[in-house]
């Protein structure tokens, strides 16, 4: 079942700004109504006071986030591959199109009707029709480019900010200069000494399957992963961080699998794997 998500102006931007993450997150259960391959259609009211469409996220994942998470329990992950950020400048009034939506909005302000659990609406069939034609001219937005995320992983753990810098500005077309001074300047100096850390409290263990490098080869070959990847606007830190070896990294990454709070388990969309060691609260 499609949804209409009424998305904060203020929060589409501290999306775009932090790195798109092409996910939604909300305190109501409705969100997780919608199925894989269903999309969430979201819409914004921009400073003009106009309403404007601001993504459709197909959906590629439901989880829960960690308890108190502070925009809710509940998040939807897009397929990134199908799902677009639309640029909402310029773009004409939706509000129209929004009020034909079933059911229909009759409150004089709009806005008026998308408070609390309004926020999210189902939508038929035929909504989900007349949303796909009218975005069909939009242009999408280019800070929701993202930058890949295996190659960033890995320079940025050499700690050398020239080759995050050069990175950064071959790859990304649309990256904001706000996430741009991020990576490039904050990240790399930390993010060494956070593997390092994770590798210790692990003893160089995988998190998902156990396999111990270290005893095997004497060397620390697993990695770090940030859960919620620094392209799509995570952060670096150690609760942002897990140790993994190297064939479960890339295959996160390949499958785009997200975390799932609920049961620390990684959705890798054919199944889930179940995080086997967790020593992060014992930090």
């Amino acid at each position: 079942m499609p949804l209409l998500f009424y998305w904060r102006h203020d929060n589409y931007v501290h999306d775009l700004d932090d790195g798109a993450g092409y996910n939604l997150n909300s305190k109501y259960e409705v969100l997780h109504e919608v199925e894989a391959g269903d999309s969430v259609w979201a819409f914004t009211r921009v400073p003009e006071g106009t309403y404007v469409l601001a993504a459709q996220l197909v959906v590629r994942a439901r989880t829960k986030n960690a308890p108190g998470f502070q925009y809710g329990e509940y998040r939807v992950w897009g397929d990134l591959e199908k799902s677009r950020y639309f640029r909402i400048e310029g773009q004409e009034n939706s509000e129209s199109l929004i009020r034909r939506l079933s059911p229909k909005t009759k409150a004089d302000r709009l806005y008026h009707s998308f408070m609390g659990p309004g926020s999210i609406r189902r939508l038929t069939e035929q909504d989900h029709q007349l949303l796909h034609i009218a975005s069909r001219e939009l242009l999408e937005e280019p800070r929701a480019q993202l930058l890949p995320e295996e190659e960033l992983e890995t320079v940025l753990y050499t700690g050398n900010k020239k080759r995050v810098k050069n990175l950064v500005k071959e790859r990304s077309n649309g990256l904001s200069d706000t996430r741009r001074r991020t990576i490039t300047r904050e990240v790399p100096g930390r993010n060494r000494a956070l593997v390092e850390r994770l590798r210790t409290m692990y003893d160089g263990q995988c998190q998902l399957c156990k396999w111990n490098p270290v005893n095997e080869y004497g060397e620390h070959l697993c990695e770090g992963h940030h859960i919620q990847w620094l392209s799509r606007g995570g952060n670096d830190r150690l609760d942002n961080l897990m140790l993994v070896c190297p064939n479960h990294h890339r295959a996160i990454h390949r499958c785009d699998a997200p975390l799932d709070y609920d049961d620390l388990t990684l959705d890798f969309g054919t199944h889930h794997e179940p995080v086997r060691i967790d020593r992060h609260l014992q930090t």
